[in-house]
């Protein structure tokens, strides 16, 4: 993209800020340039959060339920999914996903606990229930 096509349109998402984008100048080398985003972008940015706040909602009805643990529910609203806990924690992504059972989740140690919290930025205790 050239220097002059970098959009400016604005992003509600970036709320206000701008973000550093490649583009070729005059000369035909590649440069850095601010941009404010442009519109497709905050579109699936926006459908994007929606899709994982459902999701966050649906684990939080299923906590409740007893079919599954709060570490589900954590997670989405942390905006994970099963990887990305899976590398911040440094579990395998089967054992991420066996401790999404909640009577899988109730017989971790304390240690396996201080693991997710630390990925989820909360406490142990918080993560241990639902708000």
């Amino acid at each position: 993209m050239d220097l002059e096509q970098v959009p400016q349109e604005g992003n509600a998402t970036l709320d206000g800020q701008r973000k550093l984008m490649y583009a070729r100048d005059a000369q035909g080398r590649v440069v850095t340039t601010p941009s404010r985003g442009w519109e497709a972008e905050e579109i699936c940015t926006t459908h994007a959060v929606d899709a994982l706040v459902e999701q966050a909602a649906a684990a939080k009805a299923r906590v409740l339920a007893g079919s599954a643990s709060p570490l589900e529910y954590w997670m989405y609203t942390r905006r994970m999914d099963v990887a990305l806990l899976s590398q911040t924690s440094g579990f395998w992504q089967w054992r991420v996903r066996r401790h999404l059972q909640p009577q899988h989740f109730a017989r971790l140690s304390d240690a396996d606990l201080a693991r997710y919290a630390e990925a989820l930025g909360l406490s142990v205790d918080t993560l241990r229930k639902l708000p």
